[in-house]
């Protein structure tokens, strides 16, 4: 080949690389845009996921003395303000 028709062809194979990597980039960056539009939706009402929770909520069940003891002044059923 001549000197011009390698470099007619080599100017056709990085115009078509450039355009692949432009094509590649906004579809990329449409992905991003979508993903994070998606992520920083705002949150309605029992559609988010609330993450986490009591290690072993079974202790909760019962109440023990203290917290007994709280809820009564609290609520001003303490013994010893009625004394």
């Amino acid at each position: 080949m001549s000197d011009e028709a390698t470099k007619n062809v080599t100017t056709a194979i990085l115009i078509l690389a450039f355009i692949g990597m432009m094509i590649f980039v906004a579809m990329r960056a449409r992905k991003n845009r979508e993903n994070m539009l998606k992520n920083h939706a705002p949150k309605v009402a029992g559609e988010d996921t609330l993450e986490g929770g009591a290690r072993h909520p079974q202790r909760f069940d019962e109440p023990d003395e203290e917290a007994l003891e709280e809820m009564a002044k609290l609520l001003g059923e303490d013994s010893d303000e009625e004394a």
